[in-house]
């Protein structure tokens, strides 16, 4: 899920997010996007609302051709990554939250001094946004990675200046507040793992454990770190690291289970099942593969037979997850 701060062009150089794009996308497939307003994405926007985030990670899904997936959201992004989740539960196979929370400072019942400090920090993003120097910069340093060396540092900076102009990055920052998913929080089907640093000065930590306690069977994971995103040399990091391998790790051995299992198919057999991806019915396959009504059928039992599924639903999932089913 797209997250505030980003830029696809820069972010594998970038002492701030390089180890942890490399780590996501180390034996899986990572599929990333600016948000709208940022990064590579159009900056000529002015609607930064909940559902306009929703509509677009769900254009993304689309084009990307997913039918179900693992999804990761990061502070911002894990309000939307939840409301998706929630809306979408048969897309979803596993949810990761990060330092996130259920609604913002601008929501109905937050104490006033809350919503106070975030119009006091909109304002400063307002004037101080991508500049070298300032109180803004030391600021927005200090909430977002008290503990970065000065590479780091310079790279908030630069990171600023090229992800989203002031104008959009307070759109963005006003907008993140008035998210509220605590309605919808408790229809996540997908198992939940969400994280949080304990002394996050960004996403006070009782934020990410209310986030944790509305969905149904989440696990929460407390994180020993003082920074909003963790830096590679702490042992919060490796912690993240090895929880969030072992919280996919079912998902990998299904992958692993299926693509032996696709190997074991004969090439008609995978020409039928591609078609299968592509929601043909046995009728049409027929007339594709120019072979009668019956034929297919057998066809398709001794495929569901041999990946193990008892449905075309389940078929379908396999076999796009493989690469099937798509133009």
């Amino acid at each position: 899920m797209a997250n505030w701060f980003t830029h696809l062009d820069l972010d594998r150089q970038s002492a701030v997010w390089r180890h942890w794009f490399d780590f996501l996308s180390d034996g899986r497939t990572l599929i990333r996007y600016d948000p709208r307003g940022s990064g590579l994405s159009d900056r000529n926007v002015d609607d930064f609302s909940m559902d306009r985030w929703i509509e677009d990670l769900d254009a993304v899904v689309k084009c990307a051709g997913l039918t179900r997936f693992p999804l990761i959201g990061l502070c911002q992004g894990g309000a939307v990554a939840a409301a998706y989740a929630a809306r979408h539960p048969n897309r979803i196979s596993r949810l990761v939250l990060y330092d996130s929370y259920p609604f913002g400072a601008y929501a109905e019942g937050v104490p006033d001094r809350l919503v106070q400090e975030a119009r006091a920090l909109a304002e400063m993003i307002e004037v101080g946004w991508g500049k070298k120097t300032g109180a803004f910069r030391e600021i927005f340093a200090n909430l977002l990675m008290p503990e970065a060396d000065k590479d780091a540092l310079r790279w908030i900076s630069e990171m600023q200046r090229r992800s989203a102009s002031a104008r959009n990055a307070r759109l963005m920052w006003d907008a993140f507040n008035d998210f509220d998913i605590r309605d919808v929080a408790g229809d996540i089907a997908a198992p939940t793992l969400v994280f949080h640093g304990r002394r996050d000065a960004m996403v006070p930590f009782e934020a990410g454990r209310q986030l944790a306690s509305l969905i149904p069977n989440a696990r929460f994971v407390p994180l020993e770190t003082s920074n909003h995103i963790l830096l590679p040399n702490e042992n919060a990091w490796a912690q993240f690291c090895r929880e969030f391998n072992d919280f996919l790790e079912p998902e990998a051995a299904a992958e692993r289970a299926c693509g032996l299992a696709l190997d074991t198919l004969t090439a008609r057999e995978a020409e039928v099942l591609d078609g299968v991806a592509r929601g043909l019915g046995n009728r049409d396959l027929a007339d594709l593969l120019r072979i009668s009504e019956k034929t297919v059928r057998n066809y398709v039992s001794t495929v569901f037979s041999k990946l193990g599924v008892e449905s075309r639903a389940q078929a379908i999932v396999s076999a796009r997850d493989a690469g099937l089913g798509r133009d």
